[in-house]
């Protein structure tokens, strides 16, 4: 009985060790004085460390269930087995040691995962604010500069986005798988979602909330460029926009006229 005790204590604090790897959950990146953590590593690292973590309880359960159909096996001759007689303190002992070392390894994986997800809500101060309108069925987003668009998410790489969300109709989700971030946006309340573009690419958003009958067409890219190249994008299009409506305004000048 003493030796089986050991055993089980032996292999609690395997499985306690086995989530110590989550001391890590993010990706931090000091840069201006501050450090940054990348959301979508700290998913990634995250979600890697549950699959470790479930694959060693399970292998260790599969284990131990193919050792007692071994060990308690029919045998020829009906024999009868005789189960040992424990104390109450041993009985107790075998319900509540397991239950807290399985309900503490839970736990602690739990706390890493709210522990991220409160560093995640905490977004970076330099960052590029970019106001999004959800509708049926288009993200429209508007640059602090006056500049819009839709569908096309243009962003600097190596720079924090943030979007500030409303509907002007119904519920939508804004996901962006590859950067492991989505939020909805609704109709009377302005949410919120950040990422961390690091390099150039091309990365597809889609509304993850059903909200009509052409819900699966409400699709968009997020275009990650080269920061002097969205500089140079972003300057053109300000004045492009600002020329617009200066002949927009002088044509309706010259018509009242």
């Amino acid at each position: 009985m003493g030796r089986q005790f050991t055993q089980l204590s032996v292999l609690s604090a395997a499985l306690l060790f086995s989530g110590a790897a989550w001391a890590g959950y993010g990706s931090k990146e000091s840069g201006g004085g501050s450090t940054l953590i990348d959301p979508a590593r700290g998913w990634d690292h995250l979600w890697r460390e549950v699959i470790i973590d479930i694959t060693v309880i399970g292998v260790a359960f599969a284990l131990l269930t193919a050792y007692f159909i071994w060990k308690y096996r029919r045998r020829p001759g009906n024999e009868t087995g005789h189960s040992p007689r424990l104390s109450t303190a041993a009985a107790v002992a075998w319900v509540v040691i397991p239950t807290f070392v399985f309900l503490s390894d839970d736990l602690f994986v739990a706390a890493n995962g709210w522990q991220l997800w409160n560093a995640y809500r905490q977004v970076p101060a330099d960052r590029l604010e970019v106001e999004m309108e959800s509708g049926m069925y288009s993200w429209d987003y508007t640059y602090p500069n006056g500049v819009k668009a839709q569908n096309d998410l243009r962003v600097p790489a190596g720079k924090p986005v943030m979007l500030r969300m409303h509907s002007r109709d119904t519920l939508h989700s804004h996901f962006i798988p590859d950067f492991r971030v989505k939020e909805d946006s609704m109709p009377g309340r302005v949410t919120y979602l950040w990422f961390y573009p690091r390099e150039p690419g091309k990365h597809l958003i889609t509304c993850a909330e059903y909200c009509g009958v052409m819900h699966s067409y409400m699709v968009g890219q997020v275009i990650v460029m080269p920061p002097a190249e969205f500089q140079t994008w972003y300057e053109q299009e300000a004045a492009r926009m600002g020329a617009s409506k200066a002949a927009a305004s002088a044509a309706d000048t010259a018509a009242a006229g």
